[in-house]
This record gives structure tokens, sequence and C-alpha cells, in this order.
């Protein structure tokens, strides 16, 4: 590391459901070698911006009562995850534009943060992320023919109407269950790494995120430069789901298409293959 010097335009690296910023450290670390500027944020209801649930730490364990308690971030929807990602984007920017990187369901909120403040964003990568088209709200495209083999509709413990919340259960110490959750996120992780990932998972991710669409323009979200890097082994967003937002994207707004980079990676690339994300994202860069 000595005499790397950090420059270039700002990266701003959001994660998915479920996880937080800790699950860019190790493709924070591969752009600091790289000499890049790079931090992670907490999305909304996320992270340290979590509201742990009760029933969770219950014990002894009521599966019933895990399952039935209103979720703390029920409210959470697309505004509230793009007010303080764009909060987050000025501060790290100081007003000037950042590369934003988004994988899984931050995507979601990529897209409705450069709808919204495009002059915030250089460039878009969307990492085996949901890039949903205009108007179409996230929760649709699982029950699509590209997205009805994904592992992550299995893991729900409960009913997502009720709670506000899609909940899963990562601290089931039940070794199928385990193996269900790895399969669906980590599968291409080492085992030990898998399993520290698991136990820093969050147990709800806001419904109203998935139900809550945005509108596209072509002086907003299209207009932004976009990067798609594709996982061939994801099994929560299959890669006919990947390839249908890249279709749908392109079809869109052809005076921009889409960049696509593709890796043979399952749903979690940050943690199996860092060095690969990071030259990626220092490529775009």
């Amino acid at each position: 590391m000595e005499g790397v010097t950090m420059s270039g335009v700002p990266i701003v690296l959001v994660h998915g459901f479920y996880h937080g910023a800790w699950a860019w450290t190790d493709v924070l670390h591969e752009l600091a070698a790289l000499g890049r500027s790079a931090v992670a944020v907490d999305m909304a209801g996320h992270g340290l911006r979590a509201v742990p649930l009760a029933g969770a730490g219950r014990r002894p364990f009521d599966p019933v009562a895990y399952s039935t308690e209103p979720s703390g971030i029920a409210d959470v929807g697309l505004d509230a995850a793009a007010d303080l990602l764009i909060s987050d984007l000025h501060r790290i920017g100081r007003g000037g534009p950042v590369i934003l990187v988004g994988h899984s369901m931050g995507g979601a909120v990529l897209t409705r943060v450069a709808e919204q403040a495009p002059a915030l964003v250089t460039h878009l990568v969307y990492l085996t992320a949901y890039m949903p088209a205009s108007g179409t709200a996230c929760i649709t495209y699982p029950s699509q023919p590209e997205g009805q083999d994904n592992l992550f509709m299995k893991l729900l413990v409960a009913d997502p109407v009720a709670t506000g919340a899609l909940r899963i259960d990562p601290r089931n110490s039940d070794p199928a269950e385990q193996a269900n959750i790895r399969e669906a996120f980590y599968g291409d992780v080492d085992e030990r790494t898998s399993a520290a990932a698991t136990a820093l998972l969050t147990c709800d991710a806001p419904m109203a995120m998935g139900t809550d669409s945005t509108t596209l323009t072509e002086r907003g979200w299209g207009a932004v430069p976009r990067t798609y890097v594709t996982c061939s082994r994801d099994r929560t967003i299959p890669l006919a789901l990947q390839e249908l937002f890249i279709a749908q994207a392109d079809a869109a707004f052809p005076a921009n298409p889409t960049s696509v980079v593709a890796l043979d990676a399952s749903h979690s690339p940050f943690l199996s293959m860092p060095d690969r994300v990071a030259e990626i994202i220092a490529g775009v860069a």
C-alpha cells in the first residue's frame, strides 16, 4: 500500500437486502490497493439502521411469535432509501458526481436515486442487482418465467403483508436451513466466510421497497451511463432475470445501452472474488 494515492471520482457501494456496509469490506481493500477512493454505506433499514426483532433473541425461541411480529422497518420504502442515499452522495461527493455501485435490491435504490438526482451520478454499476423497468415493482420479478428458479423466496418464514417485511431466519441452526441460505446467497463463497456473513444478516427487509416502483425518464435514469455485471451461478437473481433487466433497459433507452461484464459467480461475488469485482469497478472509473 505504500506510495498508493487515492484518486479519481469517488465510488459509493450499496449492499442488498439483509446485508450492510460490512459486505463490501474485501472490495474496499482491493479498491484501496488500486488507488481508488471508495466508501460503503448502509441502506435504509439495514446495517446500523436496522431495527432488531424482539422474537429473534427470545429464548426459548418461539417460531410463531417470530413469524408474526410486525417489522420495525415496514415503513421504509424507496423514497426513504433514496433520500438517505442522496444525502450520503452529497456528503461523499461534496456536490460532485460519484460512481454508484449496487448489489441485489440495492439496485432498485440506485435506480430511484439516478432518476431523482442524475447530476450526482456519473456511472451506475449493477452487480447482479435489480434494475427494474419503468413503473415496475421489484416484487413482481421473482414470479416471472425468468425469475421462477430463484431460491430466495423459499427462505421467507412470515407473511410479508402481515409483518411488512420479507423475513428470513439466518439464526436457524438447522443444517438444512443454513445450507439453503448458503445456496441462495453464497454458493461459491468458502464455507467459513459464508458462515460469518450469514451470522451478520438482518432478519427483515422492508416489503415496501419491493412494492414501490420508479418511473424512468430520458433526462433522469435514462441519461446515466450504466454497467451490469452478470453472475451466471446466481440462485437469488437467476441469470435469465439479469438478462431481462438488461433487455428491458436497452429497449426503453436505446441511445444509452447497457455495458455488460460477465462473471462466473453466485449471488455474492463481493465475497467470493472481491479482487475481480474491484477491477471491474475501477475499470468503469
